[in-house]
């Protein structure tokens, strides 16, 4: 059975969009135009000479212009965050929002973003660390008294307050093409996945998404609700590639908009022309 489609927005907050009050604008007109979510970018893109903005001062704005969107990162590195610092600007955020938050995690895909502040790049490290920091930021999240002494993180009896608004958690999107993520996937609420170029051609076939859908229901207890979000470029109303996605199980179409896809008025026009239904 092919499950509704929804559809959002993932905002590539880099170079113009880098700018809080164009990306706010970005916000202001999916709403009006009918999509159902808005994701940004988590870089730190000046590393490599791209202006960058901070998603979470992002998405605080953007809860305060819209009133219906999720709001989420696709991804957040978690192994470059401090899982403390981090559960509560989700659980604030989550309030702001009243419970519109959708937290993407991941290892992190561009290594100079560690290294160029000393941080250990290594894949297999840093997925370690996503994995022990998506536990402690959780059991944060549940309001009990969390004690937890790991290979990276340590915390001594702490209690968080204020709690996200959404029980028992905000839900957690991971982000990723190969095996390990998928894997990964299955143990939280969603996988994330971008299917296009740069210059929004489709990479990822829809055979390549049913096949990584059927392996995280293999891993997971029947009927439990899951997202997958595919994330592309479409022409607008009536396009092919989000019903054959969907087709092959995502929940979520997540129209890229960045940069190098097209002009800053081509792009808005995209946004403004609404979902692909």
């Amino acid at each position: 059975m092919v499950l509704a489609l929804r559809y959002g927005i993932d905002l590539g907050t880099l170079g113009r969009y880098a700018e809080p009050g164009v990306a706010v604008e970005v916000a202001r007109e999916a709403e009006a135009a009918g999509w159902e979510g808005l994701f940004v970018w988590d870089h730190l893109g000046y590393v490599w000479d791209a202006p960058s903005a901070d998603p979470w001062v992002l998405l605080a704005a953007m809860a305060q212009a819209t009133g219906r969107l999720r709001l989420g990162t696709a991804v957040t590195p978690l192994p470059r965050r401090r899982p403390a610092v981090l559960a509560g600007e989700v659980a604030t955020l989550d309030r702001l929002s009243g419970g519109r938050v959708i937290f993407g995690a991941g290892i992190g895909g561009v290594a100079s973003e560690f290294s160029a502040f000393g941080e250990p790049d290594d894949a297999g490290h840093r997925a370690a660390m996503l994995d022990e920091g998506l536990d402690v930021v959780t059991r944060l999240w549940s309001g009990e008294r969390v004690t937890h002494a790991g290979r990276f993180y340590r915390v001594d009896g702490v209690t968080m307050a204020p709690l996200p608004v959404q029980r028992p958690r905000v839900p957690v999107w991971i982000g990723g093409t190969v095996g390990a993520a998928r894997r990964r996937a299955a143990r939280w609420d969603g996988w994330i996945v971008a299917c296009d170029d740069e210059q929004g051609s489709m990479l990822v076939p829809p055979a390549r998404i049913s096949a990584g859908a059927a392996g995280i229901a293999a891993l997971r207890p029947a009927g439990a609700p899951f997202d997958i979000a595919v994330i592309g470029a479409s022409a607008g109303s009536g396009g092919p590639a989000p019903s054959a996605y969907a087709a092959a199980g995502a929940t979520w179409w997540l129209e890229h908009i960045h940069g190098r896809r097209g002009s800053p008025d081509s792009m808005l026009e995209r946004v403004r022309t609404g979902p692909p239904r």
